[in-house]
């Protein structure tokens, strides 16, 4: 199981701001799991579609779509922040 954090407008379009899901087996990489979470369809697809904007943390440190995920990781999934 991993915990998934939204924060932000994921949050908002999502409707939700934490939950836990079981990975499945072929589930190995952030590219996987953002996969598994746009098949849900809807608001899922369109925020994490290809070419959105959002960064995506696995254990507080910066992730990419090769970045592997295992059952206990926390992965946060947020839109970039600016600031000054």
């Amino acid at each position: 199981m991993i915990t998934l954090l939204y924060f932000a407008r994921l949050r908002e379009a999502l409707g939700v701001s934490t939950e836990q899901i079981d990975l499945p087996p072929e589930v190995r990489d952030i590219a996987g799991l953002t996969a598994l979470l746009r098949a849900r369809g809807g608001a899922w697809e369109n925020e994490l579609a290809e070419g959105r904007a959002y960064r995506i943390a696995v254990n507080q440190d910066m992730a990419d779509g090769a970045t592997a995920i295992k059952t206990g990781d926390e992965i946060a999934i947020f839109p970039p922040v600016t600031g000054g």
